[in-house]
Formats: C-alpha cells, structure tokens, sequence
C-alpha cells in the first residue's frame, strides 16, 4: 500500500510540475475521508535550490536519505537535461526499484530515470518536445511520444505538465480505486481522465517543401481537399508517371500522397472543430472525409481522440479567445 512519498528537486526545478506532485500527494485531504501521505520534498542539490522560474528559489530540509523509506518516488521536470546529475541519487532511484518501490516521472524528468539504467527495455512516454531527445540519448527504451503517461511496472512516466496530473491519479486509483481518484480530482477541479493522447496538443505545421517539383499539386490538393484524389490523378497534374511522382512526393514531403492527404484532412477537421459550430458529420464532408464514421476512425488512429472530445476541450478555447479579443477592442 502506498503511504510513503518523496519528490525528487534538482536545481532548476520547476515549480508546476513539482506542484502537481506535492497537489496530488502533500495535501492533507483527511476532512474529506481521502487518504493522506507520509510527503516530503526532497534535494539531491543542497538545501536551497534555484527554480526554472527567475528570482524564485525553494528549500528543505530532506536529504537523498530520505528516499530510503519512500514508497513512491516522483522526479518533477528541471532546467536541466542530461548533465551531470548526482550519482548518490542515480543510485537511491536504482536501489528503491530493487526493494520495491515505484519511480514517477513528470515531463523531462524521465531522463533522470534514463540515466539510472531504469528505462532500459520499458516503454516510457516524455513530452513531444523530447521524444527525439530521448529516444537518442537510451535506445534501449521505447518512447512513445502520443501517450499521457505509461506504467510500466515500478516506471511510471509521464509526458507534459498536466499530464503529471494524470499520472498521479492513475497512481491513486491503482492504489485506491475509482472514487478515491474521482474525488481528489473533483478538489482539484479537473477531470478524473482525460481523453486522448498528447498528439492532439503537438503543433504541426503545413510542410514546406524545399523545390518547386510538386509545390503546384500541394497547394491544389489543400484546396481540394474534399474531392476523392488519386496519384494517379495527382501525378497528371504534374506532368508524370505515377511511380516517379510518388518517388518525388516522398522526398519532397517525406511521406506518401495518402499520407499527406490524410494529415491535411485531420487539420483542416481539427480547424473547423474549434472554430465553428457545424456539425461533425458536415466537417466530414467539407474535410473529405466522406462520413462522421470515418473520421472519427481516422481522429483515434491520428490524435488518439474522437471529434466530438477534441472540439470539447479545444472549442471552448477558441471562443473565450474569441470573446476575450472582442473585448479589448
């Protein structure tokens, strides 16, 4: 049973995702008949540490031998990635995995863990931003860069800030269940689960291609988009046989015709969503879609969300935007 916890502060810390921890585990919720832990922040670093936030620092007074007890072992994001962190600490995050206990991870904190040996062989998730990074710096971990978070036997790992968040409730419910998880979320006035993955909040631009060869049928295919287009079709447009357009397509845009295609749909989707009321199944069309079964098949195999989710959390979004603009004018 999880009573025992301790957040991991190396020098750069930052402060929300280290909140997200000390939220979920360091408040005392025992009013409200909610479980409370034995919590304490903890520095590899000395006692007093700066923050990734300017003019702010943060102290206490738990050393690395603290960690000893802990049951759960969280490491927060740094200001740092990959250099140099404290071998004593490297070691206590090794010998608590041996004992039992489990390791947390909020954002760029999973290279802490990457450095201790202990992404070997596990699939993990970090932020998009990092996916690369990570998957470079241990190629023996499996990164997946769409997911909230992974559990991984005693590895848990989790991607941005909020979705610490979700890890940490995930946490709860595996120790406590459902409604214990439901009711620390309703404290925090957030959703007990989210739907999705990270892939919806990536930012992905049009590609720009770096020559003119297929430039002409890009630009006719995002106006087209509604239309059934073959390569065939496509490659008369420029002026050649199929097989070298779809060479040339490949690497100019580093992805095939359908690919693209597809990708510029679920933008063009994800644009009308947020930004306007029609519904879903005449989105479809106008994304060329054809129906609103297909694209939500296409939405989860994309975004790992459906079109009614993501224009729930992102809808709202663009009109209080909308609104807010309204105002200052």
């Amino acid at each position: 049973m999880l009573k025992n916890v301790a957040a991991v502060l190396l020098d750069g810390v930052h402060p929300f995702e280290l909140g997200v921890i000390c939220e979920v585990f360091g408040l005392d919720r025992s009013d409200a008949g909610l479980p409370v832990y034995d919590f304490a922040a903890v520095s590899a670093e000395g006692p007093d540490l700066a923050t990734h936030v300017p003019g702010m620092t943060i102290s206490t007074p738990f050393g690395l031998e603290r960690l000893e007890e802990a049951d759960l072992i969280a490491v927060p994001a740094a200001g740092r990635i990959r250099e140099g962190y404290p071998p004593e600490l490297l070691d206590a995050l090794r010998r608590a995995v041996d004992r039992g206990a489990r390791v947390l991870s909020v954002c760029s904190g999973v290279f802490v863990l990457g450095e201790a040996g202990l992404l070997d062989g596990r699939r993990c998730a970090v932020h998009w931003r990092y996916a690369h990074e990570l998957a470079v710096a241990f190629p023996r971990t499996r990164v997946d860069p769409d997911v909230l978070y992974v559990d991984e036997g005693p590895v848990i790992t989790s991607a941005g800030t909020a979705a610490g968040i979700d890890a940490c409730l995930h946490i709860v419910r595996t120790e406590h269940g459902s409604e214990v998880a439901n009711a620390i979320a309703r404290r925090m006035v957030i959703p007990p689960h989210r739907d999705g993955g990270q892939a919806q909040y990536v930012e992905r631009p049009l590609p720009v291609t770096p020559c003119d060869t297929v430039g002409g049928v890009l630009a006719w295919m995002e106006a087209h988009l509604d239309q059934t287009l073959t390569v065939e079709e496509l490659a008369a447009r420029a002026h050649m046989s199929p097989r070298t357009f779809a060479r040339r397509f490949q690497q100019e845009t580093g992805t095939t015709p359908y690919r693209w295609l597809l990708r510029q749909r679920v933008l063009l989707a994800q644009e009308l969503l947020e930004q306007t009321d029609e519904t879903v199944e005449s989105i479809a069309g106008r994304a060329g879609f054809g129906n609103a079964a297909a694209m939500r098949h296409q939405f989860m195999k994309a975004l790992g969300t459906t079109p009614n989710a993501f224009r729930r959390t992102f809808r709202v979004r663009a009109v209080s935007a909308s609104q807010a603009s309204r105002r200052s004018a």
